[in-house]
């Protein structure tokens, strides 16, 4: 029975053991993207303060379409009574007090238009929000991007170099039977050291990579990563239609978006230029007291007279230029847009078309001739110059499928920065 317990306790606590392992593993980000993007919204201190200008100034809002405070004036009229008595500041004691309470109006139309600009500038804000989060986004996406393409790089080499160690030994055994030359073990020892030495500068590379996806998670430099396991989905160039996609930009791209809003800010605010042709008004109510009673009431009402023509002709004029600066400025956002959009395509094709060739063509090729090699050299018909050049045609073209996976997740980050969604 107690064996029996011990042996209970014992698989309790191997079960806990692993559990807290395996939570431990899922804790390091780094094997898919998604991941990693929810750490950076939670984390990245950029995206946070974008965030907290964007709340303060929704909360502009309100106040830029409320009323002023009233104001309130106390008037202590003869406190000496024509001299018959010492100074006072009590109310019953003076000739007279009279209270007063303002309010300021602006022209009918005014509070709206301010309220209008400040939720244009907060639309602006929200609209930098998304463009910021969408830019961290392309930039986590390409990171993690080129940490597979340098795995995979680096994976690559060090098969090479297993392979150079079995072409070596084989050059060494044709050496030793006199069917070489020795020129052929130094050259593939000398194919050994620079595979090492791009070993090291890929390592080097990794390093500086997960550092700086580090830096935009808001982690340690040295922080562990897990390693990328697999690339993002590439949708076929044919079903990414520049058209739709245009109008998918044209909709939700946060830049433009933004802009919009700038505009938008701008035409209110032209409108209000206008509306200070017109007065704003005074209010006020003034009872006045004597002794203890209230025995006048007074009215008032107070007009600013809009004298100044000059200085507001040449508001006007300032208005008019903001809003066509806007209005151009949003313009040529969207010119941009659209060109990088078609850039991005034309580069995404390339892309896929390249990965393509070198997966179904140059790679098969290029394999097909470095066995003919590596059998004809096995039998002395062609020379170690040529057994190394079809290894390196197979290394090229391995690098180059890599390279085209590489360069299209850079090509779809980019378009779906531009489109402000992902495909």
């Amino acid at each position: 029975m107690q064996y029996l317990l011990q042996a209970s306790v014992v698989a309790v606590l191997l079960t806990i053991a692993s559990s807290v392992g395996a939570q431990s593993g899922e804790a390091v980000p780094g094997a898919s993207v998604e991941g990693l993007l929810q750490l950076a919204r939670q984390r990245n201190p950029d995206y946070a303060s974008m965030r907290y200008e964007a709340q303060a100034a929704s909360e502009r809002v309100t106040p830029a379409g409320a009323l002023p405070d009233p104001k309130f004036r106390t008037e202590l009229m003869d406190i000496t009574k024509m001299g018959e008595q010492n100074p006072t500041l009590l109310p019953g004691n003076v000739g007279s007090t009279r209270y007063t309470l303002m309010q300021d109006l602006p022209w009918f139309g005014k509070r709206d238009l301010k309220r209008d600009i400040a939720q244009s500038e907060a639309d602006g804000s929200q609209g930098k929000v998304e463009a910021s989060w969408t830019e961290l986004k392309a930039k986590i996406k390409t990171a993690q991007a080129q940490r597979y393409y340098l795995r995979g790089s680096e994976k690559l080499t060090q098969e090479i170099l297993d392979l150079m160690q079995r072409l070596e030994k084989i050059s060494q055994a044709r050496y030793a039977g006199g069917l070489a030359a020795q020129q052929d073990v130094i050259r593939a020892q000398v194919e050994q050291t620079n595979m090492k030495n791009e070993l090291v500068a890929l390592t080097s590379e990794i390093r500086q990579a997960n550092a700086r996806l580090n830096t935009l998670l808001a982690r340690s430099a040295n922080a562990p990563l897990a390693a990328p396991e697999i690339l993002r989905a590439v949708p076929v160039v044919a079903q990414l239609q520049f058209d739709k996609l245009a109008e998918q930009a044209r909709s939700r791209n946060p830049q433009l978006f933004t802009e919009a809003a700038r505009t938008r800010a701008a035409e209110k605010n032209r409108d209000l230029t206008y509306k200070n042709r017109y007065p704003d008004f005074t209010l006020s109510i003034s009872p006045t007291q004597y002794k203890t009673e209230i025995k006048e009431w007074a009215l008032m009402v107070e007009v600013n007279i809009p004298l100044q023509q000059s200085s507001r002709r040449a508001q006007e004029r300032e208005a008019e230029a903001m809003l066509a600066a806007a209005q151009s400025r949003k313009e040529a956002v969207a010119n941009q847009l659209l060109s990088d959009l078609a850039e991005n395509l034309a580069g995404l094709e390339a892309a896929q078309s390249s990965g393509v060739l070198a997966s179904t063509s140059l790679l098969p090729q290029a394999e097909l001739t470095f066995s003919s090699a590596l059998a004809s050299y096995e039998t002395g018909k062609v020379d170690f110059a040529t057994l190394l050049d079809a290894q390196r045609q197979i290394r090229q073209a391995r690098q180059a499928r890599i390279k085209a996976e590489f360069e299209a997740q850079m090509r779809l980050a980019e378009i779906e920065k531009l489109i402000g969604e992902d495909l």
